[in-house]
């Protein structure tokens, strides 16, 4: 490696819009759903609330619900979280949907396709080599790091393990940030 400083860029990753779920409709057996809008249903029971994440087939339109909380005591619940949930609070709604628990208890995953965008810093082409890239993600979104950076610098995957120095492995989906740095080419 070089023993000139590394110019750091920063890449973030965002999410365009909430993904979309592998859940298997029990209609039509498709295995995608969306919140659509992110409601939430919320039932009393006496003195126990259960609440539920409203989720929509994309095929056939039927609406499924997804167990956020079950069978619990009111007074559990902090009033103003409780509103939040009688308003569809769109906050809390991304927050119950990236719950890795209600993926786990309610038997779904999470299907990022098109649903996240990398802003990368502008053209950089002409900087120093080598060039060292920070890349933040602002939600868990998996994404190969191979993949990524092969869209942010516009270059083959190929090229990318030819040129890039990482301490990660590249074709393992990661969603946390990290840290790599492009060599010249030629």
């Amino acid at each position: 490696m070089s023993s000139q400083p590394h110019t750091v860029l920063p890449w973030v990753v965002r999410r365009t819009r909430l993904p979309l779920l592998s859940l298997r409709c029990v209609d039509c057996r498709s295995d995608s759903a969306t919140t659509g809008e992110g409601r939430f249903r919320v039932n009393a029971n006496g003195k126990l609330l259960d609440v539920w994440l409203l989720v929509r087939c994309v095929s056939c339109d039927r609406t499924s619900k997804l167990t956020v909380h079950e069978r619990a005591p009111v007074k559990s619940f902090d009033p103003a979280e409780l509103h939040r949930y009688h308003v569809n609070d769109p906050e809390l709604v991304t927050s119950r949907l990236l719950d890795p628990l209600l993926a786990r208890r309610s038997r779904f995953t999470l299907d990022w396709t098109g649903a996240w965008q990398l802003d990368t810093s502008s053209a950089w082409l002409d900087e120093a080599w080598p060039v060292q890239v920070e890349v933040v993600f602002e939600d868990p979104i998996p994404v190969r790091p191979e993949r990524l950076i092969a869209q942010g610098l516009g270059l083959s995957r190929h090229e990318v393990l030819r040129r890039i120095k990482c301490d990660i492995p590249l074709r393992r989906p990661r969603s946390t940030g990290f840290t790599f740095t492009v060599m010249a080419g030629g």
